[in-house]
């Protein structure tokens, strides 16, 4: 009887998890991200995962749970480039640049969308967890621009008076204004003269 049942729920266990864990966290990602925590339903995140009530409560255990998941996710991914950039710069201000530009054009393309991380930390500001995941994403930002700015101070790309530490949270501050800016809908004149003025940080 025994065996009869752990068949029985190997088999179930199965089709419960028969779609792809990743690829669900990614749909689930965006759909918060379009939506939003609240605006986003049981129903909603049913329909876009293609699975039923029983499936995602199995592999992720409620919306809240998802949605953790989703977020970290998605923090990993947005940091875990920069961050990427950042240790490989043989240049500091190319690659800055290139970050704040590359967010700019997100921004413009589709200004609704911004950035779940300024996203989440504005609507589950009351959420423990939440906060906790954005502040650690935002130091980790902080400590590699940080440690690209020491480096490049010591090759003689930054004045000898520049603090970069302080660099690096005025730049990690800036980065979050500049999404919030984005979702405004500003204009590029305005948010390329702001990435100018940024820039010039650094000199």
């Amino acid at each position: 009887m025994y065996q009869l049942i752990q068949k029985w729920y190997a088999r179930a266990m199965a089709r419960t998890r028969e779609f792809d864990l990743d690829q669900a966290l990614d749909r689930a990602m965006d759909l918060f991200w379009r939506r939003g925590y609240a605006a986003t339903s049981l129903q909603d995140l049913l329909t876009e995962l293609s699975i039923g009530s029983g499936s995602l409560y199995a592999a992720f255990g409620s919306k809240d749970k998802l949605y953790a998941r989703a977020l970290e996710r998605y923090c990993s991914q947005y940091a875990g480039g920069l961050i990427e950039l950042l240790q490989n710069a043989d240049e500091i201000r190319p690659v800055v640049r290139a970050a704040l530009t590359q967010m700019v054009e997100a921004d413009l393309e589709d200004p609704e969308r911004g950035c779940l991380l300024v996203n989440a930390a504005t609507e589950r500001g009351d959420d423990p967890g939440t906060v906790d995941r954005v502040a650690i994403t935002m130091r980790l930002l902080e400590s590699s621009l940080a440690a690209a700015l020491e480096k490049a101070k010591a090759r003689g790309e930054l004045p000898a008076d520049k603090e970069p530490v302080a660099l690096a949270r005025f730049l990690t501050t800036f980065v979050q204004g500049l999404r919030v800016v984005g979702r405004a809908r500003l204009g590029r004149a305005f948010v390329e003269d702001a990435v100018d003025t940024a820039l010039r940080s650094l000199d």
